[in-house]
């Protein structure tokens, strides 16, 4: 999997390091983007920068964490079933590895009706730059702007 695909674990991205854990972060990140309709990578929202992770996490702390649930699911399925897979999707992308559920617990967790542990703050909670702002200097000079592996440089003619 390319580490700009969205599913990558924070521990693998930074550090390298794979474990069991890294195939539950995925797991979360898929859970979520299916109850959304949208895709991790590009993530776009228009009241902030945040992405997917981060703004489910926002609606979750919230208190408002069925509005991440498409329209579509919305109209097909429990919403407490929805609630649940949420729950277990942030308990999936927690930042540090040992918070996360091993898949043996997540499976268990979406069979039954048990209270779930709180979750804590989601791998790659992250707030975007603006590009335009980023691109340019108090001089009105472009330069290049970089992030997650990605370069977007501008080119002026002389």
């Amino acid at each position: 999997m390319d580490t700009s695909s969205g599913y990558i674990s924070p521990e693998y991205a930074i550090d390298g390091l794979y474990s069991p854990k890294s195939d539950v972060f995925s797991f979360g990140v898929l859970v979520l983007e299916i109850l959304s309709g949208n895709r991790n990578r590009g993530f776009c929202h228009p009241d902030h920068s945040l992405n997917l992770l981060g703004h489910a996490w926002k609606l979750f702390t919230g208190g408002r964490p069925l509005e991440l649930v498409s329209k579509s699911i919305v109209e097909t399925c429990n919403l407490s079933e929805a609630l649940r897979l949420i729950h277990v999707g942030l308990l999936c992308v927690q930042e540090n590895p040992e918070d996360r559920p091993t898949m043996s617990y997540v499976v268990l967790m979406l069979g039954n009706e048990d209270a779930l542990p709180r979750p804590k703050q989601p791998g790659f909670y992250t707030e975007r730059d603006l590009i335009g702002a980023a691109n340019t200097s108090n001089s009105g000079q472009s330069k290049p702007y970089s992030a997650n592996e990605c370069s977007i440089s501008m080119i002026e003619a002389r």
